[in-house]
């Protein structure tokens, strides 16, 4: 059957059918027109029955009753087949390979069977007619051991039942066997939902498959299609069944699925509902699942009457049974952003993401032309429960993936990277194949698109927060999902650039506002060219550092790098890009630089001849003061050196060029504790320099006990203890804090002078009193 061009309106609908059921049917209609690839996920069954839901409570197949005087006069044949060798092959991988969880069956015939009714609407559109109440039903039988699901959509031909569910149906037929056989359970799926395999996956829970079906086709018989999974299957047209007796009025298909034993968990009810709402629930027609319910029924309590004579009345339960529709959720992801409210789409986000709050923003967007998807994509106001414990915890995912809005799953890291995984929505492709995997996503040059684009609205998402009018709503964003803005720093060099400019740091200037790279440039001081940045484990500890004291005196701001992975963030960051003022023409490149490394200078220093000169002389006074520190701590620092950068501490713990920050420190500390590892301490010391304040008190009273040669076991004390505050200061870890807390305590003993003498307590005298007479009474 072959359908050209068919005219609709000024708009036009170009209509594409190719020859034979279950091939690709699409529709264009502009940007946000409908498009719908109709049968193009697998070749197999595409088309299911016409069941008129009734009021009543009967049973599904008891709807035969109805229609059995308009049998169609004609004998009964039966015909055997059978199965192509590359379709049996295909059906023993995935029955054993293929599909991790069974339950994925009723996804594959309920979209088999919104494709069917997809189908039929469309070409009863195209000539004219109409097809109403178009519909999925779904239900289980204890008694028989059968799972129904039917349709009244298209239906089958003779011919399109052999093609179909016979054979793969599609070209390249051999590739695809091939790719997937003889790897023994390690099958290569990257070819699986481009041949139409998702009917056989009813195997996986029934020993025996039936398919009634008739073709909307005038005069085209009822068609009974049966096989065992074994080698062929037969044919029977006319069939005298009960099951077939729907179809005999009307067109559409029914398949029969004879639960095989260890599957008959889904012979429940209510475990096929659960699984529709998982997988299905946003099709695009109804689709309904069979559902017993108990309700209070009032009836005459016996004989007892009311005190007006009437009859006196009792509640008692009844069971109830009906359809019901389990697909209610519209999907608000294939309107126009302008016609969804705010209200609309923030009950959405309560729907995919299980919360009651409301979301901080969101952005929903389509992408057509080669790659066509449609998306919804909320920032939550709060931090996921499962993301507080483990900030890349996969089970805190919850983005959810359909294929033309059959759900697939939500926890494909592939996606998005991993620091966006707080994000909530949806992403419907209309190109990925319905049986998706992770071998597939890995090699898929869709995928690659779609993830380019949600990442690049998401980054826009978080700009626009960031613009708003109220700083609180960003603040809360930051202090949220900040951690993720940074991880994404270091995980994605390629989006690093955008991403610092939603980097928010405290700093000196103010430890209570948050400051963007950008305002702390805009508000440096004119000759400074570098940003300058400490890492420290509290605000106080950073604004308590020895290394802060002379920028401090001169008025220059530094960020405060709170957390651990900062250092690491910032570091891969190393240069940050925008324009000095807002007035600027062009952006400039600012290096980000730590104040905590040796040698830090600020800009213009080296230009002062007179400090360069008193630095050299206060180094050559005091090169006796820095060779004894140097032997005394030798092991534990690097070197010891004179520094102008200190104006009230006696000295600092600055790192080495290739130095690491003592929150590092720490976290490599660990790591090689837990792995065996004790010799950690030996080779850290060499990433520390101790720098001295040649100006200060302590060091001028060490200094000329030093140059004086004298040989006294305090001054020893002295260094170590000055280690020891340097280290302390600057956040690092005291080894041996016992032997400090001696040091400290002696310090003070000897800054108090000469221990002077106890009194002795006062000696007791007898009182003499005289005993006491006691009276016992008897």
């Amino acid at each position: 059957m072959q359908v050209g061009f068919v005219g609709c309106g000024t708009t036009g609908v170009l209509a594409q059918v190719r020859g034979g059921y279950g091939r690709r049917l699409t529709r264009s209609a502009g940007k946000w027109g409908a498009v719908a690839n109709v049968g193009a996920r697998r070749s197999a069954l595409a088309a299911p029955v016409h069941v008129r839901r009734r009021a009543s409570a009967s049973a599904l197949r008891m709807d035969a009753g109805a229609a059995t005087e308009a049998k169609p006069e004609g004998d009964t044949k039966e015909e055997k087949f059978e199965f192509e060798a590359q379709v049996s092959r295909v059906m023993n991988i995935i029955i054993n390979s293929l599909y991790s969880h069974p339950e994925v069956f009723l996804r594959e015939l309920v979209s088999n069977a919104s494709d069917a009714c997809d189908k039929r609407k469309f070409l009863s559109l195209t000539s004219g007619g109409v097809a109403d109440d178009l519909a999925v039903r779904v239900r289980a039988f204890k008694d028989s051991q059968t799972v129904v699901v039917e349709d009244n959509g298209v239906g089958m031909t003779r011919a399109e039942c052999i093609k179909n569910l016979g054979s793969i149906a599609t070209s390249g037929t051999a590739k695809f066997v091939e790719a997937l056989g003889g790897q023994k359970g390690n099958a290569d799926v990257s070819q699986i939902g481009q041949f139409g395999v998702g009917f056989y996956s009813a195997f996986l829970v029934a020993d025996k498959v039936t398919v009634y079906t008739r073709s909307m086709q005038d005069d085209s018989p009822v068609l009974k299609w049966e096989s065992t999974s074994a080698s062929g299957y037969t044919i029977v047209e006319n069939p005298e069944d009960e099951e077939a007796a729907p179809l005999r009025n009307g067109c559409g298909t029914r398949v029969v699925l004879h639960v095989k034993s260890g599957s008959f968990e889904f012979l429940e009810n209510t475990r096929l509902k659960t699984l529709l709402k998982r997988y299905s629930e946003f099709i695009d027609f109804p689709i309904y699942a069979w559902e017993e319910k108990t309700e209070m029924e009032q009836v005459p309590d016996g004989d007892e009457k009311e005190e007006d004579g009437s009859p006196k009345m009792k509640s008692v339960p009844k069971t109830v049974e009906d359809w019901q529709q389990v697909n209610l959720q519209k999907p608000i992801w294939m309107r126009r952003p302008r016609d969804v409210s705010d209200d609309e789409y923030k009950e959405f986000y309560k729907t995919v993401s299980k919360e009651f709050d409301e979301p901080m923003a969101w952005t929903h967007f389509a992408a057509e032309g080669d790659v066509e998807f449609r998306t919804v994509l909320y920032t939550p106001s709060e931090l996921p429960f499962d993301l507080r414990q483990d900030m890349f915890n996969n089970a805190g995912r919850n983005l959810k993936l359909y294929v033309k809005r059959v759900f697939i799953s939500e926890k494909f890291e592939e996606f998005v990277p991993r620091w966006l995984c707080f994000l909530r929505g949806v992403i419907d492709s209309e190109d990925l194949p319905l049986n998706v995997s992770r071998e597939i996503l890995q090699q898929s040059r869709v995928l690659r698109i779609i993830t380019k684009r949600v990442v690049r609205k998401a980054l826009d998402m978080f700009k626009e927060i960031s613009e708003r009018e109220d700083p609180k709503d960003y603040e809360k964003f930051w202090k949220n999902f900040g951690r993720y803005i940074k991880a994404g720093v270091v995980d994605d060099q390629s989006y690093a650039a955008e991403l610092s400019l939603l980097l928010r740091y405290f700093s000196s200037k103010d430890g209570s506002k948050l400051v963007s790279l950008t305002e702390y440039v805009q508000r440096m001081k004119e000759s400074q060219k570098d940003i300058y940045y400490i890492v420290a484990d509290s605000k106080a500890a950073a604004e308590n550092s020895p290394v802060l004291e002379k920028l401090k005196a001169k008025g220059y701001e530094v960020l405060y790098m709170l957390e651990p992975v900062d250092e690491i963030s910032i570091e891969n960051l190393a240069q940050f890009k925008c324009k000095r003022t807002p007035d600027a023409e062009q952006e400039s490149s600012f290096k980000l630089v730590n104040v905590s490394k040796e040698n830090f200078k600020l800009e213009g220093e080296d230009d002062d001849e007179n400090e360069k000169a008193e630095l050299e002389e206060l180094k050559e006074q005091l090169k006796d003061v820095t060779e004894y520190l140097q032997k005394a701590l030798e092991g534990k620092v690097q070197k010891v050196q004179i520094t102008d950068r200190l104006t009230d501490s006696p000295a600092a713990m600055v790192q080495s060029q290739y130095g690491v920050s003592p929150s590092m420190e720490r976290f490599m500390r660990a790591s090689s504790q837990a792995s065996g590892n004790d010799d950690f301490s030996m080779f850290m010391g060499g990433n520390k320099v101790l720098e001295v304040n040649p100006k200060h008190p302590l060091i001028a009273h060490l200094a000329a006990k030093v140059q004086a040669k004298e040989e006294d076991p305090a001054n020893r004390e002295t260094a170590v203890l000055l280690y020891d505050l340097a280290s302390l200061a600057a956040g690092y870890t005291i080894d041996d804090t016992g032997s400090f807390a001696k040091r400290v305590a002696n310090m003070l003993v000897s800054s108090m002078g000469p221990v002077p003498d106890i009194p002795k307590a006062a000696e007791k005298k007898d009182s003499g009193s005289a005993p006491v007479d006691v009276e016992v009474v008897e």
